[in-house]
């Protein structure tokens, strides 16, 4: 190959000058500039066909939001030949995807791994709890903005700007475009403050999630350790009864006594004020105000809401085929939501009684994944995924499975072993919706602690997901200062996971 010295300078067909003077020198060994430019022009064109095809392929997105964030090494990148204290003590299974073994306890999600696409090199440069990063189009974050759901460096969960895109010019719809389960994000346990990330942000309040509340029993225990003080609670993400159910949070309910006749005349009553309220007041905070009324009239009106939250319609070995979790159930209603027309569906598997829970493995990392955690997702994930294919919906339903980050290659010597945060390198699943059956993209390096091939940022995963559901990434909002910013910073589409 002929080395050619000099500066790199495009070319008007993209190419650079060094790579044509370098293509010149392939006809020394059978491949001449011709045949270079047919070559190049044919993948260029088929890379952006793939893009364009797909654009728009999702008609709904479930996303499966694992906060605390597993480990790559222990879940869909294992890596049995490296040392003891990186492998760790979990062996590898084959999966129904060739060269994508998982872990052995995920039996479940083995057997629908020919209808994933697997990304094995996602990377970014900040190792903290950083959900609003991976969820919203903000090109930086740092911890006080983390531990503030209202810091105005904030850009708009996903899910809000695909109900605020779908909402202009619209009446709210009858099913939300943006509902997240089980309960509200980080409010179930004590030990921290509420945690940022599935906000609307600049947007306005009316385009946060529509919430559910969970009512029901956990049928198992769990001691957990908080200062060294050891605490028994009820664990809903091991097990709860089959009466257990999700609701429309309360604020949205109609009070004891009141029938919708008698609600319509209050209504219309109440419009006769706000009508002269409008002309008077024009602020974001009052329109945000109407929104929210709309909204909550519209729910309280919507039997497709309350029937799709109904998990007693379905029959029980299909209930359990989810695991009989708040996570597997939350999994299930899921996907009745986007049957009934929601357009993004969030299950959080979040964090429960205390600080520290979740996927956060600091301690006691063996015990936690084999007990509590692997084991749940592997039900819910599958359960979806089979469930979605049999009912004909997989095409059209993207399923999104991603955390904020991975964990250490290296075991830390802790109480019970942990592995610490680590955003160099780390994993996430995506299927259905426009993607491709049965692909690994990316690679890391030996003991899944670099990106070896094609690094991922969590920017280019939103674009992506963006692009399946018809909505173009570079699209711009206008954030509070009036200034124009695209709904994802620096975010490109990963073509080779599109089918």
């Amino acid at each position: 190959m002929l080395r050619i010295l000099g500066s790199p300078k495009k070319l008007c067909n993209g190419f650079t000058r060094r790579e044509m003077l370098r293509a010149g020198g392939l006809g020394l060994f059978g491949l001449g500039l011709a045949d270079f430019l047919r070559l190049s022009e044919a993948q260029a064109n088929s890379s952006h066909a793939k893009v364009g095809k797909s654009f728009g392929r999702a008609k709904s997105c479930i996303l499966l939001y694992l906060y605390g964030s597993p480990s790559q090494i222990e879940t869909f990148d294992m890596k049995p030949d490296a040392p003891a204290e990186i492998r760790g003590e979990l062996k590898p299974i084959r999966s129904s995807l060739p060269g994508a073994d998982v872990c052995e306890l995920l039996p479940n999600l083995a057997r629908v791994m020919d209808r994933v696409t697997v990304l094995r090199s996602l990377t970014h440069p900040y190792p903290l709890h950083g959900v609003a990063y991976a969820l919203t189009g903000v090109p930086a974050i740092d911890i006080p903005m983390e531990l503030n759901p209202h810091d105005a460096r904030h850009w708009p969960f996903i899910g809000s700007v695909v109900d605020y895109l779908g909402r202009q010019g619209k009446k709210p719809p009858d099913v939300p475009n943006n509902i997240a389960l089980p309960f509200p994000f980080s409010s179930q346990r004590t030990g921290e403050v509420a945690r940022a990330g599935p906000y609307a942000s600049f947007l306005g309040g009316a385009y946060n999630p529509v919430w559910t509340t969970f009512h029901g029993e956990a049928t198992r225990k769990v001691v957990k350790t908080l200062q060294d003080q050891k605490t028994e609670f009820a664990e809903p993400y091991l097990g709860i009864t089959p009466a257990s159910r999700f609701e429309i949070a309360s604020a949205t309910e109609l009070p004891d006594g009141i029938t919708l006749d008698r609600l319509d005349r209050r209504r219309s009553l109440i419009q006769q004020f706000d009508q002269a309220r409008r002309d008077l007041h024009t602020s974001d905070a009052g329109r945000t105000h109407d929104r929210f009324r709309e909204m909550a009239y519209n729910l309280i009106g919507s039997e497709k809401v309350h029937t799709a939250l109904d998990l007693s319609r379905e029959p029980l070995p299909l209930r359990e085929s989810y695991g009989m979790t708040i996570f597997g159930q939350a999994a299930l209603t899921a996907r009745r939501l986007v049957e009934a027309g929601t357009r993004f569906v969030t299950v959080f598997w979040d964090e429960y009684g205390l600080a520290g829970s979740g996927w956060d493995t600091h301690w006691d990392h063996y015990p936690r994944m084999k007990d509590e955690l692997l084991p749940g997702l592997d039900r819910a994930f599958a359960g979806l995924i089979q469930d979605l294919d049999g009912r004909g919906l997989l095409d059209e339903t993207l399923v999104l499975c991603l955390s904020e980050h991975g964990r250490t290659p290296k075991m830390q010597n802790v109480r019970g072993g942990g592995r610490d945060h680590w955003s160099q390198c780390y994993s996430a699943l995506m299927a259905g919706g426009g993607t491709s059956r049965g692909k690994v993209v990316g690679k890391s390096d030996k003991i899944a602690g670099a990106v070896a091939e094609r690094p991922i940022s969590p920017k280019d995963v939103l674009a992506t997901v963006y692009h399946l559901l018809g909505i173009d990434h570079e699209t711009t909002l206008t954030d509070r200062t009036s200034k124009p910013v695209p709904l994802v910073a620096e975010g490109t589409v990963i073509a080779e996971a599109l089918a």
